[in-house]
């Protein structure tokens, strides 16, 4: 079911209207229904990967319990390697195979050896890479004794399917989201409240931003061998602010819907457009997986604790890593080896942490110097989405050859509605600058009653003007 379906904006009123009114005196009845209704938000995709979920979430509850009864160091390895063997071995047969699989035919056929093994027909499902991630963080917890493991299966099922994000993140970490499932959950007006402010600016960001740049973006990467290369960096820029819109506001919706069933999912998106550098983004771009990396990746290889040669291995070996994690295609694999070459100077030079502040805080505008920044940073930012959004690193290299081309300073000839996608880009640019010290970017001062109410009508106007079923999110393909 998508967050912006006709079904979802039926089904979330009446689950939210059963959670508070009918199973509110249990704290185990609302978990059950809770679990319940999450299973069906997911079997509204295909149900038979409904398995899929259950099964990680058993071998993981379980190994958590195995864990807690043995203090053999050998054996409690067993269990951890055994759960992550599992889970990974899930998501790579169903993510991984068939890339895998076409690569090695292809490595044999450049020295003339033809090869034919079966590659299989398997659809991906949908948040698979976010509920193993969500599972494993838990096993690997309790391995570390930083978790105790539960033994209630009602509570950790419900904590691996919660719908909310459970197809595309937060991938939250066991000690924040599951402790919430223990504790009892009474209606607040306020977290409500701030829950449906965050899930209309999340359906704007996605419906009226990310999909007006899409349908510029899809036309011009479909032909960007016959546009004009001013068309090409249009094209770029609406990219950026697509997947930015697409993919925030989807964690923008799963925030806000949590909250209204009363619990706090981590932050996803810190207005990574307005950092000043790259290590900077990525403290503010996909804030669940990077630090998810840093914790159970990064930090286990050593982090940046020994030389420099280990520094830039583990560094290139998380980028990596994280683009892989994206998708089964030489392309996302590029885009994490770029990101590690714009990080490591930062990284080795100790400037990796020289932005960890509100950008022009206590300012109304940034000045000249931080303002270059921003903007490097987002060019940088935004060559480096071209390899995400092409179909294979050929055609990224193609793309950013025709970029160069003199038809840079040319009409992009894209029509009369090009202005459009810039409007709303710039919409939510300044409504995001002005709460960029708040939690998420759509914040409003109690006292302008009037002007907040001006402007939660003037968004949900926009939203249904623009709005176009079964427009996927980008991330449910990760």
């Amino acid at each position: 079911m998508l967050f912006n379906s006709i079904e979802f904006l039926l089904f979330l009123p009446l689950v939210f209207i059963a959670y508070w009114f009918l199973v509110q005196k249990s704290l185990k009845l609302q978990n059950a229904f809770l679990l319940a209704v999450s299973y069906l938000f997911y079997a509204w995709w295909d149900w038979r990967y409904l398995f899929l979920i259950i099964f990680c979430a058993a071998l993981n509850y379980y190994s958590g319990i195995a864990l807690s009864k043995v203090s053999s160091t050998r054996h409690r390895k067993i269990i951890l390697g055994t759960a992550i063997v599992l889970s990974i071995g899930l998501l790579g047969i169903f993510k991984y195979y068939n890339f895998f699989v076409d690569n090695f035919i292809n490595a044999f056929a450049s020295i003339g050896v033809d090869l034919h093994p079966r590659t299989l027909n398997i659809i991906l499902p949908v948040g698979i890479s976010f509920f193993t991630f969500q599972t494993l963080s838990y096993t690997i917890d309790v391995y570390r004794l930083r978790l105790r493991p539960t033994t209630d299966p009602i509570a950790f099922f419900t904590f691996v399917a919660f719908f909310p994000q459970l197809v595309a993140g937060p991938i939250e970490r066991a000690s924040n989201l599951l402790p919430q499932f223990f504790e009892s959950r009474k209606f607040s007006y306020p977290l409500a409240v701030d829950g449906m402010r965050q899930i209309l600016w999340g359906f704007f960001k996605k419906i009226v931003v990310a999909d007006n740049c899409a349908n510029f973006v899809d036309q011009i990467f479909t032909n960007y061998e016959t546009l004009p290369a001013s068309s090409l960096v249009i094209g770029a820029v609406f990219f950026s602010f697509q997947i930015y819109g697409d993919f925030s506001g989807y964690s923008d919706i799963a925030i806000g819907t949590s909250r209204l069933f009363g619990f706090n999912l981590m932050r996803n998106f810190g207005f990574p457009y307005f950092t000043r550098d790259i290590a900077e983004f990525w403290r503010h771009w996909h804030i669940s997986l990077t630090t998810w990396f840093r914790d159970y990746l990064y930090i286990p290889l050593g982090g940046s604790r020994g030389g420099k040669a280990l520094v830039v291995r583990n560094t290139f070996i998380i980028f990596l890593v994280s683009g892989f994690w994206h998708g089964a295609n030489w392309t996302f694999i590029v885009w994490g080896l770029v990101h590690a070459t714009f990080f490591l100077p930062l990284l080795l030079s100790g400037n990796n942490r020289n932005h960890t502040g509100i950008v022009a805080e206590h300012q109304l505008l940034p000045n000249f110097k931080t303002l270059v920044k921003m903007f490097i940073t987002f060019v940088l930012v935004t060559l480096a989405w071209i390899f995400f959004r092409a179909a294979n690193v050929g055609e990224a290299f193609n793309y950013f050859s025709r970029m160069l081309d003199p038809s840079l300073l040319s009409s992009p000839g894209l029509g009369s509605k090009l202005f459009i996608p810039f409007l709303y880009i710039a919409i939510m640019l300044v409504i995001e600058w002005f709460n960029r010290s708040h939690e998420h970017g759509f914040f409003a001062p109690a006292k302008m009653k009037v002007a907040r109410w001006a402007l939660y009508l003037l968004l949900a106007l926009m939203c249904i003007a623009q709005y176009e079923e079964k427009q996927d999110f980008i991330y449910f393909q990760f």
